[in-house]
C-alpha cells in the first residue's frame, strides 16, 4: 500500500521470559519526497588566504590560538590515503579554574583545506570525549572519504576536559554541561568566525556529524541550537544514561551465569582486572544463536548470504525458546540452559526495574551478536566503563558505582535529580529536549535542513530499535512528513559504529550534502565489506566465504535490500531497496 508517510508499527514488545519474538512492524514504503523548504543554496568554495598569521591575528571572545601551521599533502592520512594540503589550527576556549581546583578548557583543532568547498563540518567525538581527535571528519565504518578529504573545514574538540580529568570532570558542574551540550554551542560560532578569517568568507553550508556520543552531540544540537544545515547521526546514544544503566543491569543478570571468580584484564588498564562475565554466554553459544537466527531469517530478503536484511521481519520469525536447543544436561556449546534463555531475553528487552519501569529500549536480534565487539560491550565495558559515566556524569549527586551491586532501582531517579550544585540533571544535559515528541525539529525541516541517521543492527550498547522508535515519534510529530527531513539507514550485522559481520564501509556525508543542497533524498547508498588489503583498514571479523569487497545497498527504512533473483551475491547491483 502506498502512503505519504512512514507507517507507524505496533509497539515493540517481547514475550518474556519464554521467547525473544519481537512484534513485526507494519509494512510500508517511504516515498522519495522532497524538502518542505526546498534545497538550500549550494556552497561555493574559496582559496585559503592565510594560515600561520591566524595564530596572532585571529580574535574571538574567550578564545586563544596556540598554533597555526601548514600541513603538507600526505602529512595526515585517512586510512592509507593521503589528505591534501591544509592549515592546522590548535587552540582552546574558556580556560578556567574549575570548582575542583583543576584547570579546564574546551580544547580544539581545526583543519582548513587549501582548496575549500565552502562547507564547515563539526566532528562529534565518542565516548566520554576528553581528547582532541584529528579533525578529519571521519565517518563510521572504515571510511575512505572523510569531510576534510572532501574539502570541508573541520573542527574537533575534547568537549571541555582532558583524559587526565576523566572521570573527575563529571563531578565538576560546568564541565558536565560542556560535555553534555555547551561545548558544541560555544565552539560553533567561533569556528565559523575562524573560517571567515582564513578564507575571507564564512561557510555557506554547515554540517555536524559523529557516531556514538558524537551522534548524540548531533541530535542534541539539532534540538537545542539548530545552527547546522545537515546532521549525520551515527549510532546515536541519545539516551546515553539509560543505555549505560541497562549495561549495569545486564551485568547483574549475566554474573550468576558466569564462571565464579573468573577475571579478565581491564580494557583500559592492563594492570587491573575486572570480573569476567563472558562465561555467561560464550562465543560458541553466541555463534549457536547466530546460526539459528540465520536459519530462520537469512532468506527473508531473497538470498541466503549470511546477512539478515529484513530485520523487522526477523524479529517475528525467530523465537529463542523454540529455535535454539535447550540443554537437558551440562552446557556444551550446542544448547542453552533455561536460565540463559531467560537472561538473554531480558537483556535484549532492555531491562526493567523491579517495579517494572523500563530502563532502556529493546535490541533487535541479529547474527552480529556472535561478534567480539558485542561481547566486549556486554561483558567488559559494562563493568569497566559504564559505571564511570553512570556514577560521575549522569547521577546527582555523583559518586562511585559498584556495577554488580549497585541498587539500580535507586539509581534511576538520580538521573533526573538536581540540587544546589548540579542545577541541571544528567538526563537533561545529555538528551535532546523534547525527545519523546521532537516537534522542535519542524523548524529545521521548514528551513531546508536535513538529517541522515545510520545504526548497526548488531550494536550492543545503543539499540538500533531505539533509533527506529525515535524516527517513528518524529514522523508523528511532523505530521507524517519525517521522510522530507530525516532518513534512517540500518546496517545489518554491523557492531557499534563499525565492524562485525557487515558491509560497513560507506559514505553517507555526500548523499546528505546532495539532499541539503540539491534536494535529492538518499534512498540506496553503496556499502562494501572491508576485506584483506582494504585501504580503509581490514575488518577481521568478516566470514571467510565472503568476497573481500562484497557490496550491498544500504536502504532507507523501511525498505530492505532484496535480492533480484539472479547474479552474484557479492555484488550490490543484484539487490534493490524495496
Amino acid at each position: 500500500m502506498k502512503t505519504s508517510s512512514i507507517h507507524r508499527p505496533r509497539a515493540l514488545h517481547l514475550v518474556l521470559p519464554a521467547s525473544l519474538g519481537l512484534a513485526l512492524s507494519a509494512c510500508g514504503s517511504l516515498p522519495a519526497g522532497s524538502s518542505a523548504g526546498g534545497p538550500l543554496k549550494a556552497a561555493e568554495g574559496a582559496a585559503l588566504q592565510q594560515c600561520e598569521t591566524l595564530a596572532a591575528g585571529f580574535r574571538h571572545d574567550n578564545t586563544s590560538i596556540d598554533s597555526a601551521t601548514v600541513q603538507a599533502a600526505g602529512a595526515l592520512k585517512l586510512g592509507s590515503q593521503p589528505v591534501a594540503e591544509h592549515c592546522l589550527v590548535k587552540g582552546a576556549m574558556f580556560k578556567r579554574k574549575g570548582s575542583d581546583n583543576r584547570d579546564y578548557a574546551i580544547g580544539f583543532e581545526m583543519r582548513l583545506p587549501k582548496a575549500w568547498n565552502g562547507r564547515f563540518y563539526y566532528q562529534g567525538n565518542g565516548g566520554l570525549d576528553g581528547a582532541v581527535q584529528p579533525a578529519q571528519g571521519a565517518l563510521g565504518g572504515g571510511p575512505l572519504t572523510g569531510a576534510l578529504a572532501q574539502g570541508f573545514a573541520v573542527i574537533s574538540s575534547d568537549a571541555g576536559h582532558t583524559g587526565a580529568q576523566t572521570p573527575f570532570f563529571g563531578a565538576e558542574p560546568q564541565s558536565r554541561l560542556d560535555y553534555g551540550y555547551q561545548a558544541v554551542a560555544k565552539l560553533t560560532p567561533m569556528a565559523k568566525a575562524l573560517i571567515a578569517s582564513a578564507y575571507g568568507k564564512g561557510p555557506d553550508r554547515s554540517y555536524l556529524g559523529g557516531c556514538s556520543n558524537g551522534g548524540r552531540h548531533a541530535m542534541v544540537e539539532a534540538a537545542r541550537g539548530q545552527s547546522y544545515d545537515g546532521y549525520l547521526v551515527g549510532a546515536p546514544g541519545y539516551r546515553l544514561p539509560n543505555a549505560a544503566l541497562a549495561q549495569l543491569w545486564g551485568a547483574q543478570q549475566w554474573a550468576p551465569l558466569a564462571v565464579a571468580g573468573a577475571t579478565t584484564k581491564h580494557p583500559l588498564n592492563p594492570n587491573a582486572s575486572i570480573p569476567d562475565l563472558s562465561g555467561a554466554f560464550t562465543k560458541a553459544e553466541r555463534q549457536l544463536v547466530a546460526s539459528a537466527i540465520l536459519a530462520k531469517c537469512d532468506a527473508l530478503d531473497g538470498a541466503k548470504d549470511g546477512l539478515v536484511q529484513a530485520t523487522q521481519a526477523c524479529q517475528s520469525a525467530f523465537n529463542l525458546k523454540t529455535d535454539v536447543a535447550t540443554c537437558s544436561g551440562e552446557r556444551n556449546g550446542q544448547c542453552l540452559s533455561t536460565a540463559q534463555k531467560d537472561v538473554i531475553a531480558s537483556v535484549f528487552a532492555g531491562g526493567r526495574t523491579t517495579g517494572g519501569q523500563a530502563i532502556y529500549s529493546a535490541f533487535p536480534l541479529d547474527p552480529g551478536l556472535a561478534g567480539d565487539n558485542w561481547a566486549m560491550w556486554k561483558f567488559a565495558n559494562a563493568v569497566a566503563l559504564d559505571p564511570l559515566s553512570v556514577g560521575t556524569v549522569f547521577s546527582t549527586p555523583p559518586g562511585p558505582v559498584d556495577p554488580l551491586k549497585d541498587d539500580l532501582n535507586a539509581r534511576l531517579p538520580l538521573f533526573s535529580a538536581t540540587n544546589d550544585v548540579y542545577r541541571e540533571s544528567g538526563l537533561s544535559l545529555m538528551t535532546p529536549p523534547g525527545n519523546d515528541k521532537p516537534v522542535s525539529l519542524a523548524r529545521l525541516k521548514d528551513r531546508g535542513a536535513k538529517m541522515v541517521i545510520y545504526h548497526g543492527v548488531a550494536d550492543a550498547i545503543f539499540s538500533a530499535e531505539d533509533t527506529r522508535q525515535w524516527l517513528l515519534r518524529l514522523d508523528q510529530a511532523l505530521g507524517g512528513k519525517a521522510d522530507s527531513f530525516a532518513r534512517f539507514f540500518p546496517v545489518p550485522g554491523m557492531a557499534h559504529c563499525s565492524g562485525g559481520l557487515a558491509t560497513d564501509q560507506f559514505d553517507l556525508l555526500s548523499p546528505l550534502v546532495k539532499w541539503v543542497e540539491q534536494g535529492v533524498p538518499p534512498q540506496a547508498v553503496p556499502a562494501t565489506a572491508r576485506g584483506a588489503g582494504n585501504p580503509g583498514g581490514e575488518n577481521k571479523e568478516l566470514p571467510a566465504d565472503w568476497s573481500a569487497s562484497r557490496s550491498r545497498p544500504l536502504c532507507a527504512y523501511p525498505t530492505v535490500a532484496t535480492y533480484k533473483g539472479s547474479g552474484s551475491l557479492e555484488d550490490a547491483a543484484n539487490f534493490s531497496c524495496r
